[in-house]
């Protein structure tokens, strides 16, 4: 159940902790009281004052900058107070319990999770996909992710949100009016150009679509899990890949007993890159579990890189298959079993700095060969996993999606599929072309939150930090 949203609310709005300065914000109606409370006199309205916060005996709790935003003219539409003081935790506390109670008659309280944004979007500051790229710009892990945001944040996404909706209203209406006119119905369809009109839709929708898809892989990345036999070199492909000694790379087999997890990035794309134990029968109980674990990474990939020892993978003199050949062939099996088809499995041939040639070895369409040690191949390998992941390298044009977002764009290109259909055969039902218009049309303004439900609200604005 969600709070009130006419209660007055009060939070901490920068990260725990010291710091040069540390701000408390208060939003809701009627603040004047805990204006005068806190600052012991009115302040100017959007004009930073240099004054002490006073307790509840007139004592100076600190000296900082105050600054008071009238509604409507502020980030939440409220009258919002913001105190900034300095950035230790105990002056922090002592000025929000001083606002809890210099706030108490007007019912003051703390405030819930994203409840300021929420505000923000509940009184028509932004819509829900600028609200939730403020999130996502706090939550940016790369410069091109944090451009993304700022781009939806100006309402980039929504714009483009809202012509679609714009047109997807304008066929609805039309569609529902010759409802009335049965004897009319075609002639109108192909004086308005309705089968047109829906195609171009169509289109503009796949393009939309295509930079939601970018922009949801800036937010989420992929999860790249490396596997192998052991000593096949993970641990030194995850170094290469990082560029950094993160995992202890030994001649040992079985020395990775747990995964190791580091987020990188290539071209602004977040990959998150897992290494995991070495693939094998074991008698050793932890060498098991870490074995264990590595399936478990292995069954949430999004990209599998199956790395396999060159120097191992030749045949004997006999030309049959060598043990670590069949281990090999075994973990294949087993992926090809586990993994879904949406799921790429990446043959990345290690040790190429130790052979003398890399075609003998060659087993399916997507494989890289590569020395771990020497960086060789490297660079086409991270190529080709930003191309399985989709990226394109159009940065300038992406704004920040979300997977919803991807989903319900889906949605709404299948809607508007089937009413195209509908309209291109001889006698169309117009009654089920309406109703397809009217699925597209909320599932398009669930993205804005134009058709958004409070379950809805509540999951997402429940992810934001306090005071945000």
């Amino acid at each position: 159940m969600q709070p009130p949203h006419t209660d007055p609310i009060v939070a901490i709005a920068t990260a725990p902790g010291r710091g040069a300065v540390g701000i408390v914000r208060v939003s809701g109606p009627h603040l004047q009281t805990v204006v005068e409370a806190l600052c012991g006199r009115a302040l100017k309205p959007r004009e930073a004052t240099l004054l002490p916060f006073l307790d509840a005996s007139g004592q100076a709790i600190d000296e900082g900058l105050a600054l008071y935003f009238p509604a409507p003219h502020s980030f939440t539409g409220e009258d919002v107070l913001e105190l900034q003081a300095h950035g230790g935790t105990v002056v922090l506390q002592l000025l929000l319990a001083r606002c809890l109670e210099a706030g108490h008659a007007l019912g003051l309280r703390l405030a819930q999770p994203g409840e300021f944004t929420q505000r923000a979007f509940l009184n028509n500051k932004m819509d829900l996909a600028q609200a939730e790229a403020v999130a996502d710009l706090i939550d940016a892990s790369t410069e091109t992710a944090a451009r993304s945001a700022v781009r939806s944040l100006s309402g980039a996404f929504s714009q483009e949100i809202h012509v679609l909706l714009s047109a997807l209203t304008e066929l609805r209406m039309l569609i529902e009016a010759t409802l009335d006119f049965p004897e009319e119905e075609i002639d109108i369809l192909r004086q308005a150009d309705v089968q047109g009109r829906l195609t171009r839709l169509q289109q503009s929708l796949a393009a939309i679509a295509r930079n939601a898809r970018q922009g949801a892989l800036l937010r989420e990345g992929i999860k790249v899990v490396i596997a192998g036999q052991p000593n096949a070199g993970k641990s030194s492909l995850l170094n290469a890949l990082a560029g950094a000694e993160l995992a202890i790379v030994s001649a040992i087999a079985g020395t990775t007993r747990d995964k190791i997890a580091q987020t990188i990035q290539i071209e602004g794309v977040p990959l998150h890159v897992i290494d995991t134990a070495g693939l094998r029968d074991s008698s050793d109980e932890i060498e098991q579990m870490g074995v264990a674990r590595a399936w478990g990474e292995i069954d949430t990939a999004d990209v599998v890189l199956f790395l396999h020892d060159l120097t191992r993978s030749q045949p004997d003199a006999g030309g049959a298959q060598t043990p670590y050949q069949r281990d090999d062939a075994d973990i294949a099996q087993s992926l090809a079993q586990r993994l879904p088809p949406s799921v790429p499995v990446i043959d990345v041939w290690n040790k190429r700095d130790a052979v003398l040639a890399d075609h003998a070895f060659a087993t399916g369409d997507k494989q890289v060969f590569l020395s771990a040690r020497t960086g060789d191949g490297i660079d086409e390998l991270r190529r080709m996993l930003l191309a399985l992941a989709g990226w394109n390298a159009v940065p300038e044009g992406v704004y920040m999606a979300r997977e919803r977002h991807v989903q319900a764009l889906q949605r709404v290109a299948h809607h508007v599929g089937e009413a195209l259909s509908q309209v291109a055969v001889p006698a169309p039902l117009l009654d089920l072309v309406a109703e397809e218009l009217r699925l597209a049309q909320n599932a398009l303004g669930e993205i804005t939150g134009a058709f958004g439900a409070d379950d809805l609200l509540g999951v997402i604005f429940s992810r934001f930090c306090i005071g945000k």
